[in-house]
């Protein structure tokens, strides 16, 4: 039933989202999540504990931050699950979980900024999706940041949803948004959350490892599908560059997506007026426009096809 109930809950966002009624009137699980994260935070981040305590504070964060999510998860799940029409209650609540279509939007809002308003536009638009300088980006700046964005979120925003509802239901669902929730919230090398926010940061790296992995594996079917993409320049690049990212799991996305397009991502990026260095993802042009972020997001579409339909295919296999 987890088969189904990944590729149910996939099928369902891409066709509605998650509409903006609902979120201004009882907001977001993610919203909720950080809620609760921010309350920890307060609660057990003391800036005058040493940094040996405030790593034992973030992992009890992170040990209170699961029980919270995933014990509930569980009951109300068990009690759906013996009721003959449990299973749609179950697929409402985990189409809150993946984010097929407002991934795609906002990557596309980024496009169309940059085709109908230019330079400026793209800037205001890319800003939304990723958290560099935007203000020091030119044109291909802008496309690559909205293309990585694309790459890196459909992992962690759409495949690492999918995979851990497949594997252990609305409770694997829930803990993953979690644990990827409490990552971009405290998982930041700062002076107030290099240690607090270590054992956050270490589990996403953790938890995100096969769906990145996966992610790079249907860009490159994908590229194999789609007229135009390159599917051995998206595989070359996995293979060679994938592992020099500073992200554990960004590189694999990124990779494919890179030599699937025939660009060159990543790289040096600016972030709060400090440049940081990272490895270049495919060995293409650096030169990259709105046509590039609208080939990337078909591109996107494929991989989240294949993916819905090997979710089916295996949710009737072990039916």
């Amino acid at each position: 039933m987890t088969l189904t109930l990944a590729a149910l809950a996939l099928l369902t966002e891409a066709a509605f989202g998650y509409p903006d009624r609902v979120f201004r009137s009882i907001g977001h699980p993610v919203t909720w999540i950080g809620s609760l994260i921010a309350a920890l935070d307060r609660w057990l981040n003391r800036p005058g504990w040493d940094d040996a305590a405030r790593r034992a504070a973030g992992v009890a964060t992170l040990l209170l931050l699961l029980a919270a999510t995933i014990l509930p998860a569980l009951a109300l799940e068990t009690a759906l699950r013996s009721l003959s029409w449990g299973l749609l209650p179950l697929v409402v609540l985990a189409c809150t979980l993946p984010a097929q279509r407002s991934l795609h939007d906002h990557v596309a809002r980024v496009a169309a900024a940059l085709e109908r308003d230019g330079l400026e536009a793209g800037r205001v638009a890319v800003s939304h999706i990723v958290g560099r300088d935007t203000a020091v980006l030119d044109e291909a700046g802008v496309a690559r940041a909205a293309i990585e964005s694309l790459a890196e979120n459909a992992s962690d925003g759409v495949v690492a949803p999918a995979f851990w509802l497949a594997a252990f239901g609305l409770a694997g669902g829930v803990a993953y948004k979690a644990v990827n929730t409490a990552d971009s919230m405290i998982g930041h090398r700062t002076p107030r959350h290099a240690s607090f926010g270590w054992a956050a940061a270490r589990f996403d790296d953790l938890v995100n490892l096969p769906a990145s992995r996966l992610s790079a594996a249907l860009v490159i079917a994908a590229a194999a599908i789609l007229p135009g993409a390159d599917p051995r320049a998206a595989w070359r690049a996995v293979w060679r560059d994938a592992r020099h990212h500073r992200s554990p799991n960004a590189g694999w996305p990124e990779a494919a997506m890179a030599g699937a397009l025939g660009l060159s991502l990543a790289g040096p990026r600016r972030y709060g007026g400090v440049m940081v260095v990272d490895a270049a993802m495919g060995d293409g042009r650096r030169e990259a426009d709105a046509a590039d972020i609208r080939k990337a997001l078909r591109l996107f579409r494929v991989a989240d096809a294949l993916l819905v339909g090997g979710l089916v295919l295996l949710a009737w296999i072990t039916a």
